[in-house]
C-alpha cells in the first residue's frame, strides 16, 4: 500500500493540487446538506453540546470511507456500481444501486425543502423558489463542463462557512461546551435516534457513488492520489466543522432550555441560529448559509443518480456528452429534480423528512460500506487494502456501520 499521508500540497507541487482537487471539496460540502444542518440543529437544540464529541471524531472515519472512494476511482478508472457489478454481479450492483436510489430520493426532497424553506424566509412561494431552482439546475447542466459546474459548485458551497461565523457570534461558555460534550446520555432512545442521524448525516451513501464517479470523469491518474487524498482530507474536516458550529450554535441559544426544544421550520431554524446577529442580518446570513449547504448538495445528489443508472444500464453518463448523446443521464437528472419540486410542493413536513433520512442512511451504512471495504481489498498491489490500514478501516467502519443501526433501531423503537 501506498503512503497513506504523502507530503501536503503546501510541500509538494501547489499547481498540481489545486488542478487535481475538487471531487473531495465538492462532495465533502454537499455532506453538510440542508438535512445534516437541520440534524446538527435539532441536536443543538435537544441536547446541548452532548453530540458535538461525536462531529469530531467522525472526521476520521469520513476520511477513511472517502479515501477509499478515491483510491478504487483513480485505480479502476470506474464508477462504484460498474466496479461491484464487475466483481460481484449484476443483482448486487442493482441491489446498491436501488439503496442508492432511496438515499437519493430522500436527499433531494431534504435538499428542496431546505431551499423552500430559505424562500419561506422572505415570503416567495414555494412554487416559484422550486420552479427558479430547477430551472437554473438543469440549464447549468446542459449548457456546462464537469470542470464548470465543479467550480459553481464550489463557489455556492462555501457560504456555508458562514455558520462558522454563526458560531462565533453566539459566543459559547468554554466550561459548558466540554462539560456538555463528556455528558453523554448513552441509553436514552431520543439521544440515540439523534446519534444514528447525525452518523446518517455524515456518511451517505450517494457521497461514495459520487467522488468515485468524479474522479473518473475528471480524468484523475495514479500520480494524482497523493493530491487527491489531502482534498479529500481538506474536504472531510471542513465538513465536520461546519456541522460542529451548527449544533454549537443552537446548543448555545435554544439548547439551554435542557433538552426539551424543537426545531419545526427552517424560520424557528433561522431564529435559534441568528438571534445575536439582528434579525434582517442574521435572515440573510442563515439564507446565504443555507442556500449554500442544499444548491451544492442538489448538484451532487441529482448527478449521483444519473450518473449510476447510466453506469448500470451501460449508457453515456457524463457532462462532457451533449443532451442528444445521453438522453438517460439527462433525463434522470431532470425528472429527479422535477419530481423532488412536485412533492415539496405538497407540503412536506421538513424537519421530520429531513431528521429521518439521515437515519436512513445510518441503516443502510452496513450495505455501503461492506462493499467498499471488499472492493478495497481487491485492488492491485500497492493500491489494495491491506496491513495496519486494513485492520483500521475495518474496525472504524464496521464500528461505524454497527453502531449506526444499532442507535437507529433503538431510537425508533424506543
Amino acid at each position: 500500500m501506498t503512503d497513506i499521508a504523502s507530503k501536503p500540497p503546501v510541500l509538494g507541487n501547489w499547481a498540481r493540487f489545486m488542478a487535481v482537487a475538487g471531487p473531495g471539496i465538492v462532495v465533502m460540502l454537499a455532506d453538510t446538506d440542508a438535512g445534516s444542518v437541520i440534524t446538527a440543529a435539532q441536536s443543538g437544540a435537544q441536547w446541548g453540546y452532548r453530540l458535538l464529541l461525536m462531529q469530531l471524531l467522525l472526521v476520521p472515519i469520513l476520511f477513511i470511507v472517502q479515501e477509499l472512494t478515491v483510491r478504487l476511482g483513480i485505480i479502476s478508472g470506474k464508477g462504484h456500481a460498474e466496479l461491484i457489478s464487475q466483481h460481484f454481479g449484476r443483482f448486487w450492483a442493482w441491489v446498491s444501486v436501488v439503496t442508492l436510489i432511496l438515499a437519493c430520493l430522500g436527499a433531494i426532497l431534504s435538499e428542496l425543502s431546505g431551499l423552500a424553506g430559505v424562500g419561506a424566509l422572505f415570503g416567495v412561494p414555494k412554487v416559484l423558489t422550486m420552479a427558479l431552482v430547477v430551472g437554473m439546475l438543469i440549464a447549468m447542466a446542459v449548457t456546462g463542463s464537469y470542470q464548470s459546474v465543479e467550480r459553481i459548485a464550489i463557489a455556492v458551497g462555501l457560504f456555508e462557512l458562514l455558520f462558522v461565523y454563526v458560531a462565533w457570534k453566539s459566543q459559547p461558555s468554554g466550561g459548558e461546551l466540554v462539560s456538555g460534550m463528556l455528558n453523554i446520555p448513552i441509553t436514552d432512545p431520543k439521544y440515540l435516534y439523534l446519534v444514528s442521524a447525525n452518523i446518517g448525516a455524515v456518511i451517505m451513501p450517494w457521497m461514495v457513488f459520487y467522488q468515485q464517479s468524479a474522479v473518473v470523469e475528471k480524468g484523475l491518474t495514479r500520480s494524482d492520489l497523493p493530491a487527491a487524498r489531502w482534498d479529500t482530507a481538506i474536504g472531510a474536516l471542513v465538513t465536520q466543522i461546519i456541522m460542529a458550529a451548527v449544533l454549537v450554535a443552537t446548543a448555545a441559544t435554544i439548547g439551554k432550555a435542557g433538552g426539551n426544544a424543537a426545531l419545526d421550520t427552517v424560520e424557528q431554524i433561522a431564529g435559534a441560529l441568528t438571534p445575536f446577529l439582528g434579525v434582517g442580518t442574521g435572515k440573510v446570513i442563515f439564507a446565504l448559509a443555507m442556500s449554500g449547504s442544499a444548491v451544492v448538495a442538489t448538484i451532487v445528489v441529482t448527478l449521483t443518480a444519473a450518473r449510476t443508472v447510466g453506469e448500470i444500464l451501460g449508457v453515456p453518463h457524463t457532462l462532457e456528452r451533449s443532451p442528444a448523446e445521453a438522453k438517460w443521464f439527462y433525463g434522470v437528472y431532470a425528472v429527479t429534480l422535477i419530481a423532488g419540486a412536485l412533492i415539496v410542493c405538497s407540503n412536506v413536513d421538513l424537519v421530520a423528512i429531513s431528521v429521518g433520512v439521515q437515519v436512513l442512511n445510518a441503516l443502510l451504512l452496513p450495505l455501503v460500506l461492506g462493499f467498499l471495504y471488499l472492493l478495497a481489498r481487491r485492488l492491485p498491489e500497492p493500491y489494495r487494502l491491506q496491513g495496519w490500514y486494513d485492520k483500521v478501516a475495518a474496525i472504524a467502519m464496521g464500528a461505524t456501520a454497527l453502531f449506526g443501526v444499532y442507535s437507529a433501531v433503538s431510537g425508533l423503537l424506543g
